[in-house]
């Protein structure tokens, strides 16, 4: 009777273990997307069209929508634009940038609000010529959700790249400010007022006022300073020095002046650090351009997690090439994958927006 018992118990565990495996149920599985190693697997968020081929920086508004820049680097014969992808994931264009008068091309590449509802936008000429001081600081000018026009409101930038605000003020990366070694890059502060289209703030470098932050790039191989940019709740700014692969933390005291900057991150798998957001819970999403990656930092102890990271690719599956931006809505990791050919990347024919579920 022992026996058979016993045989009976194993037989049912046989039959429970069948069912289990045939129904197709995963117990004890997570339902996030797992890669080899523990990373998470990005997937198609977006197949561009041709007319959309570099897709950038991103910004999140009131509305809930991720606002977009459109480079348009790789197929520039396409005008650049901005995008927003609304909440439940449609992609609608909002507005054609204005060319360069000497260039014939706008450029984007970081974009933010600021406390006045427009959008603010750098325009980075450096993809369009090596004459420096021709790129621009932009602002769409938006009214009921829609684009009413769009004004230069600062010029003289080499490389105007990431963009935050805060406050009445607008911050943006000037990625090289000469060719010195070590390179000089930093971020100039502007407050909206100043920002008028008659007239548009012109910055002159190193010794500019408005140059609150400085950071100094080491690496000779990739002349990239200051890149991603961005400001948390409790405002503190984290900048990326994409050439040596840091991440500086800066404060600020009552009056808005500068009370501390410091490095928080660096290494630990991280290559190179281009665009960055900050979440609600204190993390810094950072697209590591070079490692073909996205790591995540903590603010508070600087402690790098790598999140997502494939070899090359060219997205065809969703996996990332060549990404320069991402950011976090609800529990879904957008990342754009400017796809440029630069370091060890080439651009590929398919245009993509990776997207990594979190939950």
């Amino acid at each position: 009777m022992r026996t058979m018992t016993r045989v009976a118990r194993v037989l049912a565990v046989l039959v429970f273990c069948w069912f289990m495996g045939g129904c197709g149920c995963e117990c004890g599985k997570s339902s996030q997307s797992a890669a080899p190693g523990g990373l998470l697997k990005p997937r198609v968020g977006f197949m561009l069209p041709e007319k959309y081929n570099s897709p950038d920086g991103m910004t999140i508004g009131k509305d809930g929508c991720i606002y977009l820049s459109v480079n348009n680097v790789v197929l520039p014969q396409h005008p650049a634009k901005i995008l927003r992808i609304t909440p439940d994931d449609k992609l609608e264009e909002i507005v054609t940038l204005p060319p360069h008068p000497e260039t014939g091309r706008a450029s984007p590449l970081g974009v933010a609000f600021g406390s006045d509802g427009n959008l603010y936008v750098a325009d980075c000429q450096a993809f369009n010529t090596k004459e420096p001081g021709k790129s621009r600081l932009l602002r769409v000018n938006m009214k009921d959700g829609k684009a009413a026009g769009c004004d230069v409101v600062a010029v003289g930038f080499n490389m105007s790249n990431g963009v935050a605000a805060k406050g009445d003020c607008i911050y943006v990366c000037e990625t090289t400010l000469n060719k010195e070694t070590p390179m000089p890059s930093g971020v100039y502060r502007f407050t909206i007022a100043e920002l008028d289209a008659k007239n548009p703030a012109k910055v002159t470098g190193l010794n500019d006022p408005r140059l609150i932050v400085k950071l100094s790039t080491q690496s000779k191989e990739h002349f990239n300073g200051a890149n991603g940019l961005d400001i948390d709740a409790a405002g503190n700014m984290y900048v990326c020095n994409f050439g040596d692969g840091e991440v500086h933390k800066v404060t600020f005291d009552a009056a808005g002046k500068v009370a501390t900057q410091a490095l928080l991150a660096k290494g630990h798998g991280m290559e190179s650090s281009d665009g960055l957001h900050c979440d609600s819970a204190g993390n810094l999403w950072v697209a590591d351009f070079l490692g073909n990656a996205v790591v995540r930092i903590d603010s508070k102890t600087g402690a790098v997690a790598i999140v997502v990271k494939n070899g090359e690719s060219d997205g065809a599956d969703g996996s990332l090439h060549s990404p320069s931006e991402c950011i976090v809505r609800g529990n879904k990791l957008y990342v754009s994958n400017i796809n440029l050919t630069y370091g060890p990347h080439k651009s590929s024919k398919l245009y993509t927006i990776s997207v990594v579920d979190l939950k």
